[in-house]
């Protein structure tokens, strides 16, 4: 890349600036299972450029260019995490097209372990659901209003679909119980009895306000204590059925105080795209002796959407960790989460956006587009900050391909600019 590439951006009050860019950090891949973290990236649905994606029309995706986007993650070492709030879940993702998107990711995880290049980066026994989790919800239901044996009825039918694909299950926070549950008991009780069903163990997300504020008051209260405890007694009833928890509520002390009362053998995965790189490095219990092992419960796993954005990032960490140097571990980590902090400022619940304008970015779509139209859920300089981020965090695949569909993007909104050249073939999606 010529030394004298820049990167304009657009400022607030609609001026221009430009900074150098740099070549993109060599983060290699792994030739061999990560090992000190299990980590899934959150991951969006890339649209087809030609569908009637608008506001309220059913999804109408480009399958090639999203589950290419999975076999990315799988090349890093990552697992995929399907069907959730990135995939625009409620925001775009209708059901028919979220149970064909995890049927086709789950094949796709099922092709992958036969990949020799892709299987390498997997232990020898890996089965579809280390490769893929997906969402499981009441979301099939239309109604606003379910009795809590309708809700109990409605996560069964789509667990048992998505047990049936292979794909591990993401047992998900249900706007329907938010709304119908009175009690604590009432969480309690449904959750049993959808447990009950499980063939396979289950994660349990824990999906804050800020993503979803349809969802205050979940497990009985708004009080973060008194929501741990029922989400405790939950699991403590049979450890057995939870494979982890995720935690999706911005605090980093919330998630501390679960993890340290989690059972043995279910693992805290961080949904805290602002702080989690102390939460995944953890906190005062690193070693620099190679391939030593951490106190489980003195860190996290990870099953983040800020991971689907920062993927070769996250990989380089976690290999750090494995040769038992987290401060490197830690200076990556950071950096990711300072662009993370960005992409999920508020309001959090459009940080889909970002994720797909840094797909597009680097490289891993056509178009930047999404389901239901939400491209447009962020503004110009927003999106100008969010590149800025990228580039000097070290988050840009292809910093030239990256500047060029930006400064596009630019000159589309009117601005002129000097013309740049095209970029080398085979950069483009």
């Amino acid at each position: 890349m010529p030394d004298s590439l820049q990167l304009t951006l657009v400022d607030e009050d609609g001026s221009l600036r430009r900074i150098p860019l740099a070549e993109a950090p060599a983060f290699a891949r792994p030739t061999a299972p990560l090992r000190s973290r299990v980590v899934y990236a959150a991951v969006h649905v890339v649209p087809q450029v030609h569908g009637d994606n608008t506001p309220g029309a059913p999804a109408d995706i480009d399958w090639d260019a999203t589950l290419a986007f999975r076999r990315t993650m799988w090349s890093r070492g990552l697992g995929v995490a399907d069907a959730m709030d990135t995939a625009q879940r409620n925001m775009g993702l209708d059901p028919a097209a979220t149970r064909e998107l995890i049927s086709r990711t789950a094949d796709a995880a099922r092709e992958a372990l036969a990949d020799p290049e892709i299987g390498a980066v997997f232990p020898a026994d890996a089965a579809v659901s280390d490769l893929v989790v997906a969402g499981v919800n009441t979301d099939q239901r239309a109604e606003q209003s379910l009795s809590l044996d309708e809700i109990v009825e409605a996560y069964v039918e789509q667990l048992r679909a998505t047990e049936a694909t292979g794909a591990g299950a993401v047992l998900m926070a249900s706007r329907h119980l938010a709304r119908t549950a009175t009690s604590a008991e009432e969480y309690e009780d449904v959750y049993r009895r959808v447990l009950e069903q499980a063939t396979a163990p289950v994660v349990l997300h824990w999906l804050g306000t800020v993503f979803d504020p349809q969802l205050g008051g979940y497990f009985g209260s708004d009080d973060p204590a008194d929501g741990a405890d029922v989400l405790l007694r939950i699991i403590e009833r049979d450890p057995s059925k939870i494979r982890g928890v995720k935690m999706s509520l911005l605090d980093d002390a919330a998630e501390i105080a679960v993890r340290e009362r989690l059972p043995e053998g279910v693992r805290m995965l961080t949904g805290d795209d602002f702080h989690f790189s102390h939460l995944i490095v953890g906190d005062g219990t690193a070693t620099t002796e190679p391939g030593a092992e951490q106190v489980r419960g003195e860190y996290s796993d990870a099953l983040l959407g800020a991971f689907a954005a920062t993927a070769p990032a996250a990989s380089a960490a976690v290999q750090a960790l494995d040769v038992g140097d987290p401060e490197e571990a830690r200076r990556i980590l950071d950096a990711s989460e300072a662009l993370g902090r960005h992409v999920f400022s508020a309001p959090t619940f459009h940080y889909k956006t970002g994720v797909a304008f840094l797909a597009w970015l680097n490289g891993h779509q056509k178009a930047f587009a999404m389901v239901g139209g939400m491209h447009s859920a962020r503004s110009l300089p927003h999106l100008s900050r969010t590149i800025e981020l990228a580039a000097t965090t070290g988050n840009l695949e292809q910093p030239a391909l990256a500047a060029e569909r930006w400064h596009s993007l630019l000159r589309l909104a009117g601005y002129e600019l000097p013309a740049a050249p095209a970029p080398a073939i085979g950069d483009a999606a």
